[in-house]
């Protein structure tokens, strides 16, 4: 038996997305076709989860159970939602040492774990509070990467909600066996 039987089918769109979605200026109509359009939309898992990392972490479960696993993953979250606490101090502050500090922390979490698009953010987080561009390479002025690093921590976030659901699914779906 695979350690991924059971594996939920993809999430759809996070609840923030939802919100935003509805709050937008669209009459009532358009807000109707778009809310049945995205619980249509589905995340595909390959592109949010590493499966090869994900896999391994679940290798070290019992047999019959994902309590190991799952309270490295509840860890996980705990530590990501204070690390986007820290990260939102730290723009307001316009700390860019700190955000790459934190972008680098979060982004070894993510890898842990298998959150590929998250690691992936993290690490133009990583970079740019260094004042580099998104890949490391070119150098930045503090009000560049400043401009740049804004738009990615709502983006990590809205990563890390899409993750969080599969991952609490999964573990639900795991715990209905």
């Amino acid at each position: 038996m695979s350690s991924r039987e059971g594996t939920p089918d993809p999430t759809t769109l996070s609840k923030d997305e939802k919100e935003i979605k509805n709050n937008s200026n669209n009459d009532e109509a358009s807000d109707k076709k778009e809310t049945k359009d995205e619980s249509e939309r589905v995340v595909n898992p390959e592109d949010l989860i590493d499966m090869n990392t994900f896999d391994q972490l679940l290798d070290m479960d019992d047999e019959d159970d994902h309590e190991f696993s799952y309270s490295i993953v509840l860890n996980y979250f705990e530590q990501a939602e204070q690390t986007f606490n820290d990260m939102d101090a730290a723009l307001e502050k316009k700390d860019l040492p700190e955000l790459s500090r934190l972008g680098h922390f979060l982004k070894g979490s993510s890898a842990a774990i298998g959150l590929k698009k998250v690691k992936a953010t993290c690490e133009k987080i990583q970079n740019v509070g260094n004042r580099q561009d998104m890949d490391g390479t070119g150098q930045l002025k503090e009000e560049e990467a400043l401009e740049l690093i804004t738009p990615l921590l709502p983006q990590v976030k809205a990563e890390y909600s899409e993750a969080e659901e599969y991952l609490k699914n999964f573990y639900e779906v795991q715990d209905a066996r």
